[in-house]
Parts: C-alpha cells; structure tokens; sequence
C-alpha cells in the first residue's frame, strides 16, 4: 500500500485511548498525556535514559512464556535467541522453564554466560561455522539441526561421542508472509527438499547422518517462515512432516522421535493486524499430530516448537524525541531514531503506529510521516495520526518493538545503538548500556 493510499484509511479520531492489543499490557494512559509503562512515567525513563530507547516489560515476556508452557504443556518451547538475545532476557526465560534456539557462537556465548543449561539448548541456521559447531560441541549443547551435506561431513569430524541432530526439512508449506522471511518453500535457502529430482534431498540427508558414527539422528526440523498468523499453515506442515517420518522409518528401519515445527508466530504491528491465536494453535496442532500418527502406526514424536517475536515482541516499545517537523504538501516527523535502530519497515515494508506521549493537547490530528534521521528516502517509521501541535523536543512512542529491533540495530552513519530497559513493577534497569562514540571509535 502507497503512502497515498494509507493516509485516507488512518481516521483521525481523538487519541484518548491506546490501540487494544497493539500496547504491552501494563502500559496505562494517566494525566496529563502521561504514558505509563510497566508502573514507570514514559517521560522519565525518556530523561533518565536518553532516547532513542527500547524498554521491555520483563513481567509480560515472563507471562508470555508461561503462556505458551501452558498451552502445550507436553512440548519443548524453545525461545528463538535471535529475536532479542541479551543475558538478562536468556535468563528470564530459563528461569521459566524455556529451552533456546540458538544460531551462533555469539548467541552461544551469550547462553553460556548466564549458565543456560547446554541440554536445552538447540543451533540452527543454514550456514554455521566450524567456529559455531565448535562452540555448540564444546558447550555440549542438546541438539544441532544439520541444514546441508557438507555440514553433515564437518560435524561428523568434529563430534566425538554421540551428538544428537535434527535434519531440516523444506516441507513445501508457504506462511503466507514476506517473502524475505518466507522458508518453508522450494527454492530458498533453508533445509532439506522433499522432492526426489534434488540432489541435496532428504533422503540423502538422512544417509549421510547415519554414515557419521559420531551423529546420532534424533528427528526432523522444519520452519515455515515468520510473522505468521494463519493455524492452517502450521496444520499443514505438521502432517507432511509426519509422513516423512513414517517414510524414513519405512525405508531405514528407525524411528525417529524429535520433531521441531520452528516458530515464526505472528504479532500485531498496527491496528487490524492479525494476531496469533495460540491455544487454537495448540488444539489444531495437537489434533493433526494425534491422527496423522494414529493413521500410520507411528509414535506420537516429543515436540519442539521455537516461539521468539511472538514472546518478547508484544513486551516492548520504543521512545524518540522529536527532532525537526516539516510541514507542506504532507507532514514528516522527523525523530532521533530510525533504520539504524528499527530497519523492518525498510527490509520487510513492516507498518507501526506512534503517539505522542508527555503531554496532552486538545490540537486536531492530521495524517503524518514519522521519519528517521537516517541519509535514506526509505528511512520511514510509521504513517499515523498525530496532533497538529507536535513539535521539536516532543516525545513519541512506538508499541510492539521488543523482537529484532536490539537484533537487527546497525551503526548506520555511525550512530550509536539504542539502549536495552528491562522495567518490572515501575522500576527500570539497564540491560544493554547505549552505545557512545568511543565504543565506536574502538572499532573505527
């Protein structure tokens, strides 16, 4: 949708409540235009802390991951690290009952910092190191997830013992999402095809697993992609995988009893956006799982599934202040963020909303363009109705920004990255410290 389009669509209507489902739970509209969040005065984390600004609900994440522990008590839920991968979040999570999903040493390192249990832990990705496989090896982490054939040969010379690993596949399932983050299809980057004309098959995959004696195969792994909202999907790709493991059992003799069916589950963004609905999630995928195994006299397999954006995304926003306003033919915004700090609107066409927050005014409110500070035309937050009043030291909040916006932050222009704030009960503290000039001068 073109910027001509949307604007037409927004309604300005008063600003006297926060969009339902769109806010973390405990952010609360008080007197005079405050924002309270998590029990703690935007305006004063904005001045204690600097802007821009990620603050994240701890209490929400926390709730978040009891919510999916209940859902599917007889599942392994593994946080994906690389929606926000910092150690007080690791910890949180552990101390939940999480597993981890991790996609590098980095990651690793961070687990390893906070002692996260190695047996809970699973590395993925379609490209790893031989310094990730080392660093998943020598931490003893629980399951790697094998994502070509020369990984398979690397492994298997590095492993010593028996290291339990998952084959990805590629179940031919789309998510109906963005196609950079789509990788459930044929023809990306991601796992082990189903078709038998591929070279780098499943089949073959499966054969050089078990021509590795240090391997020990213990299931299938596939993800369909992210920001998904539709249960179907999920529905789908729990069946074919089944089959596959039916099939693998049928023609090598074993049963395989992991199954990991990723993550990728979809959160609001702005108003109208779907959400994801979880415990129908889990009544559907429960009830596929139990007849597709009934149907083929196979195991019901111990389930994994990697829920990340979906726990820690809907627990944060972020906090600019409003650095110049520009007014003609259309209204910018422009803040003290932008691509550097939120890159999602650039990469994925992704819509937020924003409002003001600190002060409250009685002014009409007119279509906007909330811009970054970045040299890029495509450096764009959000499209929204603001009051005709903002102006220059104004502070503005962005909701839902807890998932792979600390992960994705650049230096772009060489500016520094925002600050981490966990804030629980009204009382803040520093999780990742802002970054300055000589932090990157170090590396200059």
């Amino acid at each position: 949708m073109t910027l001509s389009e949307l604007l037409p669509s927004l309604g300005c209507e008063a600003a006297d409540h926060l969009e339902p489902g769109l806010w973390p739970q405990r952010t609360k509209l008080g007197e005079g235009g405050e924002l309270f969040f998590a029990g703690a005065p935007v305006s004063h984390l904005a001045a204690r802390f600097g802007t821009p600004a990620y603050l994240l609900d701890e209490e929400q994440v926390r709730e978040t991951a009891r919510a999916y522990r209940r859902a599917l008590p007889e599942a392994d839920v593994a946080f994906a690290s690389k929606a926000l991968c910092t150690r007080a979040v690791l910890r949180w999570v552990a101390e939940e009952g999480l597993s981890l999903d991790t996609c590098s040493a980095g990651e690793i390192a961070v687990a390893r910092a906070v002692g996260f249990p190695a047996e809970r832990i699973l590395l993925h990705g379609n490209a790893k190191t031989p310094e990730d496989l080392k660093a998943a090896l020598q931490y003893g982490v629980g399951r790697i997830v094998l994502d070509s054939i020369d990984e398979v040969e690397q492994l298997g010379t590095l492993a010593h013992g028996a290291q339990r690993v998952l084959i990805r596949v590629t179940p031919g399932v789309s998510g109906d999402t963005h196609a950079a983050i789509t990788t459930g299809t044929e023809g990306q980057k991601f796992g082990f095809s189903l078709r038998p004309d591929v070279r780098d098959n499943v089949d073959r995959a499966v054969a050089a697993v078990l021509s590795q004696p240090s391997l020990q195969l213990a299931g299938l792994h596939c993800h369909i992609g992210s920001q998904v909202s539709r249960v179907d999907r999920y529905e789908e790709a729990a069946r074919r995988m089944v089959e596959v493991l039916v099939r693998i059992r049928d023609q090598y003799g074993i049963t395989l009893r992991d199954l990991d069916l990723g993550g990728g589950h979809a959160v609001p963004y702005a108003d109208r956006e779907a959400s994801f609905d979880l415990d129908g999630y889990a009544r559907r995928l429960r009830v596929a799982l139990s007849y597709e195994c009934s149907s083929h006299s196979f195991p019901l397999p111990r389930l994994t599934i990697e829920p990340g954006r979906a726990i820690v995304g809907p627990a944060g926003i972020t906090v600019y202040r409003v650095c110049a306003v520009k007014r003609g033919a259309h209204t910018f915004v422009a803040v003290d963020g932008g691509m550097s700090d939120n890159p999602r609107p650039a990469l994925y066409g992704a819509r937020y909303t924003a409002r003001l927050v600190g002060r409250r005014t009685k002014a009409a409110r007119t279509p906007m363009t909330v811009v970054g500070r970045h040299c890029e035309s495509g450096d764009v937050l959000a499209d929204v109705c603001l009051p005709d009043d903002v102006h220059v030291g104004d502070l503005l909040a962005v909701p839902c920004t807890g998932a792979y916006h600390h992960s994705l932050a650049s230096n772009y222009n060489l500016v520094g990255r925002p600050p981490l704030v966990g804030v629980r009960d009204g009382h803040a503290t520093l999780l990742v410290r802002r970054e300055t000039e000589e932090d990157l001068l170090r590396r200059c």
